[in-house]
């Protein structure tokens, strides 16, 4: 009887381990769909201004041709088609 109490125990303890596990890769899958900075999908460049101070950041558009700036605030911003931008960056400025 007593085998089966922590047989009973242990496997709970493995369960509620296992779910907590899902629980994380379930909250860590929207983060990824959005990440900070520079991203792109198969068709559109996107910049992630990642902050909780509300602040608007000065970045760098690399976009094959003189590099152009442009001002974004807290959130994704969409930069232009993902054939015309090769990559943005932080230019370390606020507006």
């Amino acid at each position: 009887m007593r085998l089966r109490r922590l047989a009973t125990g242990a496997l709970s303890s493995v369960a509620l381990a296992l779910a907590s596990a899902g629980a994380v890769t379930v909250s860590a899958g929207p983060a990824a769909a959005n990440p900070c900075g520079y991203y792109a999908t198969h068709s559109d460049a996107y910049y992630n201004h990642c902050t909780s101070d509300g602040s608007h950041i000065v970045i760098e558009i690399d976009d094959w041709g003189p590099n152009s700036e442009k001002c974004v605030g807290p959130g994704v911003t969409w930069i232009g088609s993902a054939s015309d931008v090769d990559g943005a960056w932080y230019t370390g400025r606020t507006c």
